[in-house]
C-alpha cells in the first residue's frame, strides 16, 4: 500500500497490563516506518461500527489488530465492517484473515500448541515447570487474502504470494 500513512491499533480495552507496553511498541515501529498510530480500544461488537466510522473519519488507512481473545472472538463482525469501509487490516493469527482481513504474519498457533503438549507431558512426567526453558516461536506463518485485496482495489506482489504458507483466493 504505496499511501499508507495513518494506521490504526485495534486492541482489547480489557487487557489493561498489556496496552500501555503493545502501544509504545507499535508506536516505534510506525515511526520507524513513516507512519502515523491510532490505538482504537474495540470493546464489543456494538462498538465496532462505530470505531470504523471514526477512523475514516480521523484519516486512518490501514488497522492493525493487537492481541486478545475478545478481538479474535469479533474476527467476523471486524472483517466485514472493515471491507464495507474498504480499510485494509492485517493480524498476526492467520485464523483471523479468511473472516476480511488482508493477511496475516504471525507465529503459527497449531505448531505452538504442539509444542505446548509436549511442554505439559514433560510436567506430568515429573518435570519442574521453573526448570523448562522458555521457547520463542520458531514457526511463523503468512496468510494472504486475495478476495480481500481485489475488494479493497488492492494486489500482493507474485513473489508474496508464492511464498504464502496459505492463499485465500
Amino acid at each position: 500500500m504505496p499511501t499508507l500513512s495513518h494506521v490504526a491499533l485495534l486492541f482489547d480495552p480489557t487487557l489493561q497490563s498489556s496496552k500501555e507496553n503493545t502501544i509504545k511498541v507499535h508506536q516505534a515501529a510506525a515511526r520507524t516506518l513513516g507512519l502515523s498510530l491510532s490505538p482504537v480500544e474495540i470493546g464489543g461488537a456494538d462498538e465496532v461500527e462505530p470505531a470504523f466510522v471514526k477512523m475514516v473519519q480521523d484519516g486512518v488507512n490501514g488497522a492493525a489488530f493487537s492481541q486478545g481473545s475478545l478481538l479474535f472472538n469479533l474476527r467476523a463482525r471486524i472483517g466485514a465492517v472493515a471491507l464495507s469501509h474498504k480499510l485494509p487490516a492485517v493480524t498476526h493469527v492467520a485464523e483471523e484473515v479468511p473472516y476480511g482481513l488482508l493477511c496475516s504474519y504471525g507465529q503459527d498457533f497449531s505448531d505452538f500448541f504442539r509444542r505446548a503438549a509436549g511442554y505439559t507431558d514433560r510436567i506430568l512426567k515429573g518435570s519442574k515447570p521453573a526448570d523448562l526453558p522458555v521457547e520463542q516461536p520458531t514457526k511463523f506463518k503468512l496468510v494472504l487474502n486475495l478476495k480481500t485485496a481485489k475488494a479493497l482495489g488492492l494486489t500482493f506482489p507474485q513473489t508474496l504470494i508464492v511464498s504464502a504458507d496459505e492463499v485465500i483466493a
